[in-house]
Parts: C-alpha cells; sequence; structure tokens
C-alpha cells in the first residue's frame, strides 16, 4: 500500500525538492502551505494541496488525516530579513504540528531542524588545535539575541523531546548550509548572486558547511526509513573556509577569486550596523555571521552516514554550479 506523506513547508526550497523527490520514490505526496504561498516549485507536480497555517492547528489536524508521516520543514528560515515572528513560526509552528500528529495517530515525524540549533563550537582550545568538528551531541552554548535563528530552531528541538516522550516518533535532521536549484528565496543562495554581480570581494575569517540539496533531501528520505526515534542526524557535506569557499563561489560564476580577508576586529564591530541594513536591502549574509568571525562552523557528519547510509556526496562546487545555473534561468543573475 502506497504511503501518504505530509509535507510542510512544501512551497519552499527544501520542501519543494522533498517533495518532488517522495513522488519519484512513490509516495502520495499532500502539500501542506498557507494561501498566500507561491507555487511556483511545486508547479506540475502530482500532488494534494491542504492550504492553512502552523500557527492554526484546526488546519493542521484536518491536513494530517489518512497521513502515514510527517515532513516539517516549514520554517522562517530568512531571518536575517528581520527576526519578527521567528519564534512563533519556528517554536510555536513545530509545537503545534507535533501536537496534530499526535492526534492524527501519524505514524513518523521528521523534523527540519539545522546545525544552527548546535550554537558554536569550544573557544577554550588553544590557537594550534585543529578545529573543532561538532557533532549530534553538541548542546546550545550561544547568546540567543545575537542569533535568534539558531536559538528557536534549538527551542524547537525541545518540543521535539516533550513530544517523544509523550509517544510520538519524531527524528530531527540538522542541515548545514543547503544549496542547489529551488533556492527562491535567496537563503543559502544569497552569497551566489551576490558574487556573480561582484559585490562580495574579500573573504572573511572561519568557516562553515554546505551540502547539495540533492544529498539534505537524501538524508531526509533516509531518516525517514532508518533514523532513529528522537536523535539528530547532521545532513553536512564538506567544511570550508569561508575564504575558500567565497573562491570557490568566484570561480564558478566567473570571477576574480578573493585572496584576501577582512580581520574580525573590523567585523565585529559592524554586526549590529549590518542587522539593521538586511531589513532593507538583500545581502549576502547577516550581523551573525560577522558575529561568528574567526568561529570554523564545521560539523562531523559521521553518525548520519553510519546509521543513515548517507554517504556518497555531491562536491560542494557543483551544489554552487547548480545554484549558479538555477538563478541564470530565472533571470537572476
Amino acid at each position: 500500500m502506497t504511503k501518504k506523506i505530509l509535507v510542510t513547508g512544501a512551497t519552499g526550497f527544501i520542501g519543494s525538492n522533498l517533495c518532488c523527490n517522495l513522488i519519484e520514490s512513490g509516495y502520495q505526496v499532500r502539500a501542506f502551505h498557507r494561501e498566500t504561498s507561491s507555487k511556483k516549485l511545486i508547479e506540475g507536480l502530482q500532488l494534494e494541496h491542504a492550504v492553512g497555517d502552523l500557527n492554526i492547528p484546526d488546519t493542521l489536524v484536518a491536513a494530517m488525516e489518512g497521513v502515514d508521516a510527517v515532513f516539517h520543514t516549514a520554517s522562517k528560515v530568512d531571518y536575517w530579513r528581520g527576526s519578527d515572528g521567528i519564534y512563533k513560526s519556528t517554536v510555536d509552528g513545530t509545537r503545534n504540528v507535533l501536537e496534530a500528529a499526535l492526534k492524527a495517530g501519524v505514524n513518523r515525524v521528521v523534523y527540519t531542524s539545522s546545525v544552527a540549533s548546535l550554537g558554536v563550537p569550544d573557544n577554550t582550545l588553544p590557537r594550534d588545535h585543529l578545529p573543532l568538528l561538532m557533532n549530534e551531541t553538541h548542546a546550545w552554548n550561544y547568546r540567543p539575541e545575537w542569533f535568534r535563528y539558531g536559538h528557536a530552531k534549538h527551542l524547537a528541538e525541545m518540543e521535539v523531546q516533550k513530544a517523544v516522550a509523550h509517544g510520538l516518533d519524531v527524528v530531527i535532521v540538522n542541515p548545514a548550509m543547503v544549496l542547489g536549484p529551488g533556492d527562491r528565496h535567496r537563503i543559502s543562495g544569497e552569497i551566489v548572486i551576490q558574487v556573480a554581480r561582484g559585490i562580495v570581494r574579500f573573504g572573511i575569517p572561519g568557516g562553515m558547511n554546505a551540502i547539495h540539496v540533492k544529498d539534505a533531501v537524501r538524508g531526509h528520505m533516509l531518516a525517514l526509513e532508518r533514523g532513529r526515534c528522537g536523535e539528530r542526524y547532521i545532513l553536512g557535506a564538506e567544511n570550508k573556509t569561508f575564504l575558500e569557499f567565497i573562491q570557490m563561489t568566484a570561480e564558478v560564476v566567473g570571477k576574480k577569486p578573493p585572496k584576501y580577508i577582512i580581520p574580525s576586529w573590523i567585523l565585529r564591530p559592524l554586526a549590529k550596523p549590518l542587522d539593521m541594513l538586511c531589513r532593507f536591502v538583500p545581502m549576502p549574509f547577516n550581523g551573525d555571521l560577522l558575529r561568528f568571525s574567526n568561529q570554523n562552523m564545521f560539523y562531523d557528519n559521521r553518525k548520519a552516514q553510519h546509521e543513515l547510509g548517507l554517504t556518497n556526496f555531491l562536491p560542494v562546487r557543483i551544489a554552487l554550479q547548480d545554484a549558479f545555473t538555477w538563478y541564470k534561468e530565472q533571470g537572476m543573475v
């Protein structure tokens, strides 16, 4: 019997790619989205539509009728364009999804969190120490007001653990920076656009992890099939310094790669003004990234490899190329 899957955030970047993959894998898909959401990314897909809102619980209960499993990918991810409502959508919205799933008797929920929920690396290590790879055991350790998105995801994961204690089968996935086609809202792909336009000419200290959206979706699918209840799984492919990442992006889009890094002592005081600017002007990053100067946000993906079987990652260069090609097709660069 074909399983029916509900996907929240189905019109977004990860959600739309996930819907496509689920349909190709033989699942029946019900896409949960708001009335005002653009359905461009899921046009032409053979799926059901369930119109509702994360903060209107009755619409969630109705959407889960007859559903076997739920992928909860919906969240406010463009946090640097203003953090208004981020806790309501991320924390309260997740609580509402979980409560509806319990009422509906859903067999399993896969919750899309983020590596941001893990906090930041240990700063007490000596300067010559190898960068710390954060894993699923890392606990939130950062000032909430400096990283509201990460803090909201952390609190949402606490809601997951409460639901697990009440008998709901939930698996958490923690994607790193996701790149590839379909990032219509320019969440991770904003850096590709800004480098292509020649706006980003320098690197910054620190580092990050990135993954192709195809591999992130594959990790979601494997979490549904093989993930252990209540467990986290980091979905990340390659750790890169910010300079390496921007240089690679420049090569992909045909720009001269930057050679120099702006020191963190210059960057950090600019964090607050940049947060204000991001509310009005599209930027490739926000003040949070400047506060992370000198932080290597590197992650260990071995748990997802060993327990889920998430291996053979596409290179980040391919993810950047696919994102750039898609943006060109959309007339955005």
